[in-house]
């Protein structure tokens, strides 16, 4: 029997959640693009190339980032 190689999609955002704040993390070109057109932060929000964000705005960008066809990573 031969073995079938599954291609799994890269994800372009990753949601980490810290329990009070969860981190969104771009992980290529079109997770960072999409963030920069579509979610509005302010300065102190970024941190190591991630954005810091409440959990119930954090699921309005996961929402809008699925609805969009992003592939995301919990």
């Amino acid at each position: 029997m031969s073995k079938k190689t599954i291609a799994v999609p890269q994800a372009d955002l990753a949601f980490e959640n810290g329990g009070s704040i969860v981190m969104i993390r771009p992980l290529n070109e079109v997770g960072r693009r999409w963030l920069d057109d579509n979610v509005h932060t302010e300065s102190w929000q970024h941190f190591g190339g991630a954005i810091a964000a409440e959990p119930r705005m954090a699921v309005v960008v996961y929402d809008g980032a699925r609805n969009d066809g992003l592939e995301v990573r919990t």
